[in-house]
């Protein structure tokens, strides 16, 4: 693969980096209910070396009865720099599943106006198979100031999402599992309806990757956009179930050359909980 620091880094590239100053390395471990395991538990059973945890629930607009929002500027700012994170500053963010929720904190990066980025390729069970060095202690953290100019255009809210389903000038990318997409399986999240927004589009997230966790080369990501029947010159909406692998599908995009995407915060825990908003099922 081609590392990018401003999208996706490989296991290699961190091994040679680790003691550069001014890397700052995320452990944004998160999972579904149905999934079993504690992102915290495991961070502090073992980690990359130098890493801090960072809580995606945490790290949330807690006015919002939506799981994880994005948190305001302010608060994005204060817990960064209370991790020791902020200008001049590399980021490198990694997950325990391999690519899950790590994009989500790219993502995050990105919305509040930090280009210097990435998402480790494969994440910790890559880093792990290869035998780099793990730790069980939390860092020491120095503040660091954050200067965070937002960039509206990366987030859509319902309304808009909404406006863009109808009027059919956006490829709303539903990162969901077929299933799920197709209504044909529950949610994970009690009261919502199953189905997906009309007009949607689905590309599982997983779809994405390769069998040992690593993201597709650049060809191969357009291939799978393209081969779900998507318009590439249309602007992109991405979304999901929680705004979380949602941000899979955005990395993806960045790495073979598309920018004109933006990301539904609420996503289908938003949309699917309203009555008064459309659900399509099956394939439509």
């Amino acid at each position: 693969m081609t590392d990018d620091p401003k999208t996706l880094v490989s296991t290699d590239w961190l091994a040679r980096h680790l003691s550069d100053p001014d890397l700052r390395i995320l452990d944004a471990s998160w999972y579904l209910p149905d999934m079993g395991r504690e992102g915290r538990a495991e961070y502090d059973a073992a980690h990359i070396p130098g890493a801090r945890f960072v809580d995606i629930d945490d790290l949330s607009d807690a006015r919002s009865d939506l799981p994880h929002m994005a948190p305001p500027p302010e608060k994005f700012m204060s817990r960064m720099r209370a991790m020791g994170v902020g200008d001049g500053h590399q980021v490198v963010v990694y997950d325990g599943a391999g690519m899950f929720s790590a994009a989500r904190i790219w993502w995050l990066f990105k919305l509040m106006g930090h280009a210097d980025v990435a998402v480790l390729d494969g994440g910790f069970p890559k880093w792990q198979a290869e035998g780099h060095p793990v730790e069980d202690v939390a860092p020491v953290v120095r503040d660091r100031h954050m200067t965070v100019r937002r960039q509206a255009h990366l987030a859509r809210d319902v309304t808009q999402v909404s406006s863009a389903a109808k009027l059919g000038d956006h490829e709303i990318i539903d990162a969901r599992s077929p299933g799920r997409f197709r209504g044909e399986e529950a949610e994970p999240r009690p009261g919502m309806r199953a189905g997906h927004i009309p007009g949607s589009k689905n590309v599982h997230y997983a779809a994405l990757l390769n069998e040992d966790g690593t993201m597709k080369a650049p060809d191969q990501l357009r291939d799978v956009f393209e081969s779900a029947g998507i318009d590439l010159s249309k602007p992109a909406i991405t979304t999901c179930g929680s705004g979380v692998t949602a941000a899979i599908l955005s990395l993806a995009m960045e790495r073979f050359g598309k920018s004109d995407h933006s990301l539904y915060d609420g996503s289908w825990s938003e949309w699917g909980q309203f009555p008064t908003l459309p659900v399509a099922t099956g394939d439509d």
